[in-house]
């Protein structure tokens, strides 16, 4: 079974080109569950119902969070009844939505997709390695894989959440940074593993944004307005392959592709 998980979706462009390439690659490479970080889909910042319809429609079955989930204040009326839509488990308190589900593909495997945040320069939320060894024991015999999607800043603490969970999931995929990295690996008790997957969205930009007002921002330290860029855009993340039979991971396969206009 193949599992295609697509990096941060960033705005106009970034919905336009999973809309050109995907279906195209889920025939290519089978396909059979397709999961996006869609945070910065709607404008740069957060998403909307329209653009949430727009890429379920587009072939993703699930659509996780991060940081910037609130940033569109439309989302109160409709996560609730999406479950599609995840955000991070770890946000204290009484909070809308849902950090992690449980959902069904191939055949009849039951896959578990969890969002969790990073602490280290973001919100203090709360402890994403208890919240998840938490969620872990509440799925525990009652699924097939889990993926995480962990939403985090630094490098290190990938890691360290990579490390811990090693062996009690099949998947820790990195989200936050738009920048791909290129340390896909399965670790040592079988849980594939990469610090980004990478952004989905225009190419010439800075994370997504136009290059020049945050040139000019790093330059002269005064508050500017980012807007998603143009131009050619690229669409990137992993494939997952795992084996129906041991429900184990068998390989991570970096995926970047640019399309031109």
């Amino acid at each position: 079974m193949n599992i295609m998980v697509i990096g941060d979706i960033v705005g106009k462009p970034g919905r336009n080109i999973v809309k050109k390439l995907l279906p195209k690659l889920q025939r290519e490479y089978e396909i059979s569950f397709t999961i996006a970080n869609a945070e910065n889909a709607a404008g740069g910042r957060g998403i909307t119902k329209e653009v949430k319809e727009e890429l379920l429609a587009a072939g993703i079955d699930v659509l996780t969070m991060g940081n910037h989930v609130w940033d569109n204040k439309s989302i109160f009326s409709f996560i609730d009844d999406e479950p599609r839509l995840i955000r991070p488990a770890n946000y204290p308190g009484d909070c809308p939505g849902q950090g992690y589900h449980v959902y069904t593909a191939g055949f009849n495997k039951k896959i578990a997709v969890i969002n969790a945040s990073g602490r280290i320069y973001l919100s203090p939320l709360d402890c994403p390695f208890k919240t998840v060894s938490d969620i872990l024991q509440d799925l525990r015999d009652k699924v097939d894989y889990t993926i995480v999607d962990f939403h985090a800043e630094a490098t290190s603490e990938k890691l360290a959440f990579g490390y811990y969970f090693d062996g009690k999931v099949n998947a820790v995929l990195g989200t936050h940074t738009h920048i791909q990295t290129a340390d896909e690996r399965i670790m040592p008790e079988g849980t594939a593993y990469i610090s980004d997957l990478g952004m989905t969205g225009p190419v010439y930009s800075i994370l997504g944004m136009e290059k020049e007002a945050i040139i000019q921002k790093f330059l002269n330290g005064r508050p500017a307005r980012f807007e998603v860029a143009g131009g050619p855009a690229q669409l990137q993340g992993v494939i997952l392959s795992l084996d129906e039979n041991s429900n184990k991971v068998l390989g991570i396969q970096r995926y970047s592709h640019v399309l031109d206009e």
